[in-house]
């Protein structure tokens, strides 16, 4: 399994009455394939908000390609595009399984916040998570 792709089967409750997966959904997505991401680098978010870091969601952006439909998969590639150790951004496309389609890309944008939501560098209080993030840039 991969660090980067995340697969995900769409789930009747998340279909709209045309029988598609509707777009807010979409942003679910990619939280998950974050998430599974950052957990894979050796970033675990629930790890990191016990530690006292929070990493608030600032920007939020989906383009959609074509439907995903029940009970189609889809495979979630997840790019940390851009990271400084206050900020990070992912970048993310969703492919049909079986066809290979581009079914959805779009991109999020973190911050790092102590438990006070005061911005925190990541680099100064948590050099560890920093270097793993750091060493997974890819643009």
């Amino acid at each position: 399994m991969e660090k980067n792709i995340y697969t995900r089967r769409a789930n009747y409750y998340e279909t709209d009455m045309m029988g598609i997966v509707h777009h807010s959904n979409h942003i679910r997505y990619f939280e998950e394939a974050r998430i599974f991401f950052m957990r894979n680098i050796g970033c675990d978010v629930m790890e990191m908000e016990q530690q006292g870091i929070i990493i608030p969601n600032v920007d939020a952006y989906a383009r959609y390609h074509s439907p995903i439909r029940f009970d189609e998969e889809v495979d979630i590639t997840v790019k940390l595009s851009k990271f400084t150790g206050a900020i990070m951004e992912f970048k993310y496309e969703a492919y049909l399984k079986t066809t290979g389609q581009l079914a959805a890309t779009g991109h999020t944008q973190h911050c790092f916040v102590g438990s006070n939501f005061k911005p925190m560098s990541l680099k100064r209080k948590y050099p560890d998570y920093y270097e793993k993030l750091k060493a997974n840039i890819s643009v």
